[in-house]
């Protein structure tokens, strides 16, 4: 699955993507940053996992520099990689990564109807 479109809206805080699918997910930054794919904030190799874990959406971070997008760069043909504003930037988002990060109503419900099976 890869994007047609991206976009990054930094007054509103959002990343938008339309997919080849049609459909569109919206992330706002601080999922983006909760949900950052690298070692560090993963805690180790060990804990880095190919799909976002649940804990992930409930996330709650402060209003730091640390949730404001500075930069985005494409990685490859592979996924995203985002500069935060407070220098960080070790996280690649590849596509099926990112795709299941999206928060809209459709796709959680659909996170949620697989984690009971």
């Amino acid at each position: 699955m890869n994007p047609l479109k991206i976009n990054a809206q930094k007054k509103e805080n959002l990343l938008r993507v339309e997919w080849v699918d049609g459909h569109v997910s919206s992330y706002p930054f601080v999922l983006l940053r909760a949900a950052c794919p690298c070692a560090e904030c993963r805690g180790g190799h060990d804990n880095m996992h190919s799909e976002p874990t649940p804990d992930m959406f409930e996330m709650q971070l402060p209003e730091t520099p640390a949730i404001h997008l500075e930069n985005l760069s494409l990685v490859g043909s592979y996924g995203i990689s985002i500069l935060w504003q407070d220098g960080h930037q070790n996280g690649i988002y590849h596509w099926h990564y990112l795709r299941l990060l999206c928060p809209c109503e459709t796709c959680t419900l659909d996170r949620e109807n697989k984690l009971q099976i």
